[in-house]
């Protein structure tokens, strides 16, 4: 039986983009060192030459349910809003000690929990006083063209015009906190530009799966 590469992978995935739409943008692949898919990578684009101007950022929403925090993983541009809706039967206390967005969020059910404001690019842990066991992550980026992947860790990322970029890849997980970056060019209208990255994984926590 023929052996089916990552990268026959990601030429599929990328197939099914195009015929999907063929709008400006970038597909990105992400794995871990031994070519296997990373979901929930967050992955960001940023023009030469910074930005100019667009529109107010779009907000988000954590819920805490089953006692977890869903979704695991989040990715805001700076200035965005999320709220915190307790689907669960119990209360929880949330909190950050991250540099990017400290805050704490007293015991509390239902929708009660203030919104909160990321005005700081970094990341955030989120955590629970109660529950040791709930993490989440938030990104904060400063541009509006991000992504998270999916299950085969692939993700598009649509641009209103070419030009040159450098694309980002984060995981919560990687080695060293590290945040690799690619430089390409986009040709308005062309066929997508395209990256791969490869990104070093600490072994998973027990648990959950995530890991500090």
């Amino acid at each position: 039986m023929r052996r089916i590469t990552s990268r026959a992978v990601f030429a599929s995935v990328l197939t099914g983009y195009c015929i999907a739409a063929s709008a400006t943008g970038v597909a990105v692949q992400v794995q871990d060192a031994t070519g296997k898919p990373l979901p929930d990578t967050v992955v960001y684009v940023e023009p030469e030459g910074g930005f100019a101007g667009g529109k107010a950022p779009v907000g988000a929403e954590i819920e805490q349910k089953g006692l977890k925090f869903l979704p695991l993983v989040t990715v805001i541009q700076t200035g965005a809003r999320i709220n915190f809706p307790n689907n669960d039967k119990v209360r929880h206390h949330i909190y950050s000690f991250s540099p990017a967005h400290r805050f704490d969020q007293k015991l509390y059910s239902g929708q009660s929990a203030t919104p909160q404001v990321f005005d700081k690019a970094g990341t955030v842990v989120l955590g629970c006083n109660i529950h040791d066991k709930m993490l989440a992550y938030v990104k904060i980026v400063d541009t509006p063209y991000f992504g998270k992947t999916d299950g085969a860790g692939a993700v598009r990322i649509e641009l209103p015009a070419g030009g040159k970029f450098t694309v980002h890849a984060w995981h919560y997980n990687t080695v060293g906190g590290a945040t690799p970056e690619q430089a390409l060019v986009v040709k308005a209208g062309d066929t997508l530009a395209t990256a791969i990255f490869k990104l070093p994984m600490k072994p998973p926590a027990s648990g959950d799966g995530a890991a500090l």
